[in-house]
């Protein structure tokens, strides 16, 4: 064994000494002496991981239809309605039900994209691509929730003008 193969086992053996006769003494994760260490994480609030933990209640999602402003810059328009219990597999889509651009007229919701219906190539379809075809890969149904951890994302009304674009003039 060469000698710098030699410092760096004894420096992992003292490390790992030291780390073991702190969580013996109780002075990780909030643990006392004697006492196995909690590990906790923030979106489970103070239930140690190891425990079993009751969900959340469920809370009304925002149901008003009204459109939100959207937050960045080519960002998925938000749902603005209850979605649960949709059928949108390879079978079915619910979602087209009203938002196909046949259905529009008479449904009154917002039309699909017309991006959604290129293909790869850029060929136009008569169809909604399959790329395109699972709504909830980017669109998500919006719920008055707080935020896990803090954020200070800053969207883009606090933004000077998107890069690529021009301020619009008066």
């Amino acid at each position: 064994m060469s000698a710098h193969t030699r410092c760096v086992v004894g420096a992992c053996a003292a490390a790992a000494l030291a780390a073991g006769a702190l969580l013996a003494a109780g002075g990780a994760f909030g643990a006392g002496p004697g006492q196995q260490p909690a590990l906790v994480d923030a979106a489970r609030g103070a239930v140690p991981v190891p425990d079993i933990t009751r969900p959340p209640r469920l809370g009304n999602p925002v149901n008003d239809d009204r459109r939100q402003p959207r937050g960045w810059e080519r960002q998925p328009p938000i749902i603005p309605h209850r979605i649960d219990g949709y059928q949108v597999d390879k079978n079915f889509n619910k979602c087209l039900d009203c938002h196909a651009r046949a259905r529009t007229e008479f449904s009154q919701a917002v039309p699909v994209s017309e991006t959604h219906y290129i293909d790869r190539s850029g060929k136009r379809l008569e169809q909604i691509s399959t790329r395109r075809y699972f709504c909830n890969q980017c669109h998500v149904a919006q719920d008055a929730v707080a935020p896990l951890v803090d954020n200070t994302f800053r969207g883009l009304g606090t933004l000077s003008a998107p890069t690529g674009h021009s301020t619009p003039k008066p």
